[in-house]
């Protein structure tokens, strides 16, 4: 196992560079000029001259090319034109945002999907199927921002001071404010050798943080404001993971084994869940890790809906600004935890099915 990691890991290098360099040919093939982007169309050469100089947009592409992989080596991003700061630090305090949000979604994509996808496979061919399949193919098929705001719409005015009333966007209410678990601990934390404070990262999760701390009240209030957002980001994910448990779960229950199982008597319950549903994870585990790195990469619209300022929201204005570094930036992460999950899912496997663990 440990050779095979080592393996995957070596193999990852040469990905990971190739998406480096995709990613910041992509970035210079965006239409426009980052200069008249940031400073308006009026601006003039003397100036974009300047602007292009400072930022080292002047210098051969080679070059610039070898300076952002330096950077990366270092463990930065470079600057951001748009704000003036790190793309590291932009990251530090926009990424535990998505994190949340990507998570939630997974969480309720994961609740419902799989259920759903066991009870069409268990009454196949049957009303529920098909009422479980049309509303999959429904789900994959919905734009998340018109559901986004439909869901805003119908949550935050037409059930307006009602139990049901949800924020439409935010993510705590005003006034309600967090304290960092390590402070509230009393904990000194340093920084790291790049001169960051993880836990700070990890701070910035407002459940996650409040559970550390035990404060009730804010934790309430954030997972109100992430159940919107969440619920919409999940549709997709939610319905191929019901498509494929489904899949899965009938390919299973026409196995040899499952006859016999039955043949002896066991409970309908034990053959279902226990031979039927624990073969059928393995192609589970799969749709499960890619959704969660398609939901980091996929919050954009989401974030923009219900005004959320995380990796998807500042993507897209980085976008819309030419901002070379933060799109590069944040889209080597996005690309580095499709890397991180897809190697977690393969040595998932193992633990899953034994066959492969001795192979």
């Amino acid at each position: 196992m440990t050779t095979y990691i080592i393996r995957r890991l070596l193999l990852s290098i040469p990905v990971l560079f190739g998406i480096l360099f995709a990613t910041f040919a992509l970035a210079r093939l965006i239409p426009g000029d980052p200069c008249r982007a940031m400073l308006g169309e009026k601006a003039t050469k003397v100036v974009c001259d300047e602007f292009n100089h400072r930022h080292g947009l002047d210098r051969p592409i080679a070059i610039q090319f070898g300076v952002y992989v330096n950077e990366i080596a270092h463990g930065e991003f470079g600057n951001s034109f748009r704000y003036s700061k790190p793309i590291t630090e932009l990251l530090m305090e926009r990424l535990p945002i998505t994190v949340e949000l990507s998570f939630a979604a997974l969480f309720v994509s994961i609740v419902i999907g799989i259920p759903l996808g066991v009870i069409s496979a268990v009454r196949h061919n049957s009303w529920v199927d098909v009422v479980t399949m049309m509303w999959a193919n429904v789900g994959v098929s919905m734009p998340v921002f018109w559901l986004g705001l439909m869901l805003a719409y119908v949550f935050a005015l037409t059930l307006k001071d009602t139990p049901f009333q949800l924020p439409p966007s935010g993510r705590l209410s005003s006034g309600v404010t967090t304290i960092p678990f390590f402070v509230a601990w009393g904990l000194q934390m340093g920084k790291d050798s790049f001169g960051y404070n993880i836990f700070d990262f990890f701070s910035r999760m407002n459940i996650f943080n409040s559970v550390l701390t035990a404060d009730w009240v804010v934790l309430k209030d954030a997972i109100k404001h992430l159940i919107l957002p969440a619920f919409a980001l999940s549709t997709i994910p939610m319905a191929l993971i019901a498509r494929m448990t489904r899949s899965a779960m009938l390919e299973v229950l026409g196995q040899d084994y499952i006859r016999t199982a039955r043949a002896k008597g066991l409970a309908r319950r034990a053959v279902i869940l226990k031979h039927a549903f624990r073969n059928a994870l393995l192609p589970l585990a799969t749709v499960i890790g890619l959704s969660l790195g398609g939901l980091l990469g996929g919050a954009v619209l989401t974030e923009t809906v219900f005004n959320l300022s995380g990796v998807g929201r500042i993507l897209y204005d980085g976008i819309t600004a030419r901002d070379y570094g933060i799109v590069q930036g944040f889209t080597v992460v996005i690309a580095i935890f499709f890397v991180v999950l897809n190697l977690i899912v393969d040595i998932s496997y193992a633990y899953l099915d034994p066959r492969i663990r001795l192979n």
